[in-house]
């Protein structure tokens, strides 16, 4: 039987169909721990007076029903009657449990709307504040964690029925205010997962290490316009040591956009430049885990970091600024946030100088609108310029020579990252290497060769130091004798990458050959293809490159520390791969040591544009081969082939050559022949040159193992009458060699120690430079010299604060020269001194004001800038 359906007059009355239960003996009065069925339908009747409410009724249509047995006459019900009765007695108590619930439900839906909606409305109420909104709730850990998964549920739905209504600002402000903390969790579990393990040296094959236990604190000092320096990067490194020129604005990496004290304004945009393998890619990484790992910077909503060479392959894509974040980071898309203006961000633009995008700051349309697509490159300059989300920070990295590529009015601070200082290369030998015996032996060493301890100022140097010494140490293939020379180091280190290769892929034992066939090929074709790159000056080259230099892509990989893969594979959005060296330094010791194979195994010398038919034999033809090397390095601009000469240089010696054996087909080079180049050698010194150059020559000398022109000026020296000698160009280079190779430093230089001369300054200058306080009294100095030490005044890398001229006959004219390097921006002298020194009246240029200065009644002036 089928109940009659209720009476239509009846107010307030609620249908409920519901399906057949499964299982007759199921509780259906257990309404906290179990959900509605989905074939349950609710339908509410009309509203109905209050004063008037009605009883429910239940239409069962079911199979089941048909066992229900109603008495209407009030007899006595029959047995299957009266299980009837208590069944729909039964449902009518649960459905009145249930309306009861539901009323209950819909009052705290209702209230917990009520309250959401006003606190949102508080939120984007300017007048409301902080500390108002902190005393609003306060609640115990789980009962929280609840509430504030409902909330940041309703949050969003709120925010995205704004967005339905076209109230876009309203939208924008309320989730800057609220962000998904599940979307921020996910951002930085996943640069979590990507920077906690790196691979020092190559990009993706080897064992990982995390990179907080391999972490050394690197040395990053502020200052600067970020002017662009052009010498060679280890020129750079060397020629000055480690001194950084003003060690008290030393800053910490994770206060990278802290305001100091000093300026006035916020920081919106910094440039870290740095050479090549300093560590700047690693400081971003460390930046970037600290962050994700709630150590710092906890004002930060989102980081987002975009190595360069992966935006390079986007160059034909078009993006606006939103769909440029959603297509590296989909966390973003997923949690809806479409705008970052209320958000505190930091993008971080690694390797500026891999840049292969036309960042044209000056002809470049204005764009304002981050939901507006266009080309990367104009994204990327509106962003950095500050039209594009003015409100981001910004952070580059980039190698020194290509600082010039955003204008010095963009950038709100330029750093610089130094590398290790003598202390901290110590401390990251001691973490890299787990004996610590071995460690202690390894720091001894470099510190016996200028050469290793100054390229370890650079971390990558000190990961190829301890990857070869630590191989030497434990096979003992060094016979007790460890490498001093750079060339000797990177030969080590292409022998012991090979020994990999040769037992990680080919399956060889580590007793067979080192060079087989196979590995001569692969040397000479990455030689062919380091030497053809660095001719045209590239850094990173295509798959194209590869294979017209016959190598296989698959085969390079395996060359692990050499030579990596620098394209990420990740969700499939890179199409194209690039490649590099892992530094610049190991190109230049392939692409010389092809060229030296090239020659030794041909004859062909590959230095020569044209080969030339020649008479030469012998002795004189390997003679003009090295000369000629020596020329072109001398005629290189900025010093680009400093390096590439001494690789080259120092391949000649035999010990090279027994290191290299199965490697080339001859067996040496006469010892004669070494002595001609050196002899040559030392005539160029004595000629022309700059001073640095004069200085990478003597580094050239020391890959020959010749010392000879030092040690005759260290006895001078300890003569202590060197006043009195004559020296040739080339004893003034090695004085400054000397000088600079102290361990100690130059803090303190007189020139009169030397010679009161100018000619003996004009040849020292360097060690000016690279010193605290220079004493230049009474050395006959003249207008020449004014010019000079005007360059180095104006010079960002000079360490010069105190200067003394005092007694020399220096004139208008040479104090005219001098202020032109005093008003340089760059200018970082303190004392001028100009005691009794002929002049009377110039004009000083400083910082665009103009000062007249009468100097006939003055013999000081105390200039601090």
């Amino acid at each position: 039987m089928e109940r009659p359906d209720p009476p239509e007059h009846q107010p307030g009355l609620s249908s409920v169909t519901m399906r057949k239960r499964t299982n007759p003996q199921e509780d259906c009065s257990d309404f906290k721990s179990r959900k509605l069925s989905p074939d349950v339908k609710i339908t509410e009747a009309p509203d109905a007076p209050k004063s008037e409410p009605g009883p429910s009724c239940v239409s069962l249509k079911s199979d089941q029903s048909k066992f229900f047995i109603f008495n209407f006459k009030g007899t006595k019900p029959a047995p299957a009657e009266k299980d009837g009765q208590e069944s729909l007695q039964h449902d009518q108590q649960h459905q009145t449990d249930l309306d009861s619930v539901f009323k209950m439900l819909e009052h705290n839906i209702i209230t917990f709307v009520k309250n959401e909606l006003k606190k949102m409305q508080n939120d984007l109420n300017p007048d409301y504040s902080e500390c108002q909104r902190d005393e609003e709730e306060v609640f115990d850990s789980e009962e929280e964690k609840q509430r504030r998964s409902s909330r940041d549920a309703f949050r969003k739905l709120a925010v995205n029925l704004l967005r339905i209504m076209k109230q876009e600002e309203l939208a924008d402000c309320l989730q800057s205010k609220n962000p998904d903390p599940l979307c921020e969790n996910t951002i930085k579990c996943n640069l979590k997962k990507k920077f906690q393990c790196v691979f020092e040296g190559i990009a993706k094959p080897g064992t990982p290490i995390t990179l907080n236990e391999i972490y050394t604190e690197l040395c990053i000092t502020e200052g600067g316009i970020g002017e662009v320096n052009t010498e060679h990067e280890v020129r750079q490194i060397e020629m000055f040591s480690w001194k950084p020129n003003r060690p008290e604005t030393a800053i910490r990496c994770e206060n990278i956009f802290k305001v100091s004290t000093e300026r006035d304004k916020p920081i919106r945009t910094v440039l870290t430049k740095g050479v090549a393998g300093i560590g700047k890619t690693f400081l971003t990484q460390k930046f970037t885990l600290d962050w994700a790992e709630d150590k710092t910077n906890q004002d930060v909503q989102f980081i987002f970091p975009f190595p360069f060479r992966e935006l390079n392959l986007l160059k034909d894509k078009k993006f606006s600024l939103v769909g440029f974040i959603h297509h590296f980071f989909t966390e973003i898309k997923e949690a809806g946030i479409f705008n970052f203006k209320k958000f505190k961000v930091v993008f971080i633009f690694d390797g500026l100088d891999e840049c292969r995008l036309p960042l044209n700051f000056h002809i470049t349309e204005i764009l304002t609108d981050v939901t507006e697509s266009t080309s990367v490159d104009v994204l990327l300059t509106n962003l950095i310029s500050g039209k594009l989300l003015p409100s981001a920070h910004i952070w580059i990295t980039t190698r020194p020579a290509a600082t010039n590529q955003i204008p010095a009015k963009y950038i709100d601070m330029v750093t610089e990252v130094r590398g290790f200082t003598d202390p901290k290369k110590e401390e990251y030998f001691r973490k890299r290497l787990r004996d610590k015996e071995e460690a202690n032996t390894i720091i001894s060493h470099i510190k016996t060769s200028r050469s290793l301890h100054i390229m370890c100022h650079i971390p990558i140097f000190c990961w190829i130091t301890a990857t070869v010494l630590e191989s030497l140490l434990k096979t003992k293939q060094a016979g007790g004798k460890l490498p001093k020379t750079l060339t000797e180091m990177y030969i080590h280190f292409l022998v012991v990458q090979t020994k990999l290769k040769n037992i990680r892929y080919d399956g060889r034992a580590e007793t067979d050959p080192l060079w087989s066939p196979a590995s001569r090929k692969m040397i000479e074709a990455l030689g062919k293809l380091a030497f053809e790159q660095l001719q045209k000056g590239n850094l990173i080259f295509c798959e194209s490159d590869l294979t017209e230099c016959g190598i296989n892509v698959r085969e390079a990989s395996e060359y692990s520390g050499v030579f990596t893969q620098i394209f990420k594979e990740e969700g499939g959005v890179y199409q194209n791969k690039v490649y590099c060296f892992v530094h610049l330094s190991i190109q230049e010791f392939l692409a010389a040591l092809y060229v030296h194979l090239t020659f030794t195994n041909s004859g062909i010398n590959r230095l020569e544009m044209e080969q030339m038919a020649s008479v030469q034999t012998g002795e004189s033809l390997i003679q003009n081969f090295y000369h000629s090397a020596v020329d072109k390095a001398l005629k290189s601009p900025n010093g680009h082939l400093d390096l590439f000469l001494r690789f080259f240089l120092g391949l000649s010696i035999p010990a090279s050559w027994d290191l290299l054996q199965g490697l080339h087909t001859q067996t040496g080079i006469s010892s004669q022949i070494n002595q001609e180049t050196v002899k040559y050698i030392k005539e160029k010194m004595n000629g022309t040159l700059s001073p640095e150059k004069s200085i990478n020559l003597f580094h050239c000398l020391n890959e020959l193992n010749d010392d000879s022109i030092v040690k005759e000026i260290q006895h001078h020296l300890s003569l202590g009458h060197l006043s009195k000698v004559i020296l040739s160009p080339a004893q003034w280079s090695a004085l400054v060699f000397i000088l600079l190779s102290s361990k100690t430093g130059v803090d303190v230089f007189d020139l009169r120690k030397y010679s009161a001369s100018e000619d003996a300054l004009l040849q020292l200058l360097p060690v000016v430079k690279a010193c605290k306080k220079a004493q230049l009294s009474g050395c006959n100095l003249t207008e020449r010299s004014c010019e000079a030490l005007s360059s180095i005044l104006s010079s960002q890398s000079s360490r010069l604060r105190e200067l003394d001229m005092s007694n020399n006959n220096l004139q208008d004219s040479g104090v005219k020269l001098l202020c032109v390097g005093l008003g340089s921006p760059q200018c970082a002298l303190e004392t001028l001194r100009l005691v009794d020194s002929l002049f009377q009246e110039i004009w000083i240029f400083h910082n665009n004001c103009h000062y007249f200065i009468d100097f006939k009644m003055l013999f000081l002036l105390w200039c601090k800038l």
